[in-house]
């Protein structure tokens, strides 16, 4: 749950074949409204989407929101990941989430946030390496990295996990987690390399946010969010496929002068590259911070295990 009690200007970038979303048509260029009070990632799959109407009730509650002739409206964008065959499936997110979420919110700055890493919010339920079937997944979860642009604004990422793919570490290569043979001890050949059990639509899905100081309006932030998507693929292996509903929102805070008074294209462009960076790392931290659960072995359990 990301708030923006004075508005924020949004853009996003879908990529999955099976996504989940809430008021995205928003956050397309030349629509008349042009600001957002809140981004959700959630789990529960669409069912999820209710959680939204708990946080639109807190923001109305709040003053938050569009002033109309009737009252406040807040926008509240969202996207859900499946998660409903981890645990109970009755259990998901609704509007009581929603408001909880709202309440829990905090200003802390997020590379010292280690309660918002694993097995919290949308990543509570989040798996990985889907892709050969419940019996091989390991745990996903929740992920944040933090950063700065070479002109010093600051920009951040929360990614949750749950994808049809394995993670790697982009910087070495290394497999983190996904689809594992727990007899053999070793991570299951590639997708392609073998045969995979066959998966629903929308039973995956990888989400982020990425948030930035720098100034940036509407459109150039879905090309932030685009850009974005490069550390979904980095680290991702394989990504946005028809089984994932894979989004990334894009969001400016920024006040001051206009791109942080650097030409526009060096500014999008440098913003875009480093949410890439930021997404990849909030993925590879999701995974490393994610407990086992359920039956479903994390990263630290497997290494663990391997080390007897």
């Amino acid at each position: 749950m990301l708030l923006f009690p004075r508005g924020a200007a949004a853009g996003v970038d879908v990529r999955g074949g099976a996504p989940g979303t809430r008021e995205t048509d928003v956050l397309t260029a030349g629509n008349l409204v042009d600001r957002i009070h809140a981004v959700l990632l959630t789990g529960g799959s669409a069912y999820g989407l209710d959680a939204a109407s708990g946080v639109m009730a807190w923001c109305e509650e709040q003053g938050v929101g569009f002033e109309t002739p009737a009252g406040r409206v807040p926008i509240v964008v969202a996207a859900v990941l499946y998660d409903l065959d981890l645990g109970d499936p009755s259990r998901r997110p609704g509007p009581a989430e929603g408001r909880a979420a709202c309440r829990a919110a905090t200003s802390s700055h997020p590379a010292s946030a280690a309660a918002m890493l694993g097995n919290v919010g949308a990543g509570a339920g989040a798996t990985v390496g889907k892709r050969a079937g419940p019996a091989h997944r390991m745990k996903g979860g929740l992920g944040v990295a933090w950063g700065r642009l070479a002109s010093g604004e600051a920009m951040a990422a929360v990614v949750a996990v749950n994808a049809v793919g394995d993670v790697v570490d982009p910087r070495t290569g290394e497999w983190l987690a996904g689809a594992y043979d727990r007899e053999r001890r070793r991570p299951l050949p590639e997708w392609g390399a073998t045969a995979s059990p066959p998966l629903g639509p929308g039973q995956a899905t990888t989400l982020a946010c990425v948030v930035t100081a720098l100034p940036v309006e509407g459109p150039d932030l879905t090309k932030v969010a685009t850009m974005a998507h490069d550390g979904i693929a980095r680290a991702v292996r394989p990504s946005h496929t028809l089984f994932d509903g894979d989004a990334v929102f894009a969001v400016s805070v920024g006040e001051g002068p206009r791109y942080g008074g650097l030409p526009r294209a060096v500014a999008v462009s440098q913003a875009g590259a480093l949410a890439a960076d930021l997404v990849a790392e909030a993925i590879v931290a999701a995974v490393r911070s994610a407990r086992g659960v359920a039956g479903v072995p994390s990263m630290s359990d497997i290494r663990a295990a391997q080390t007897r």
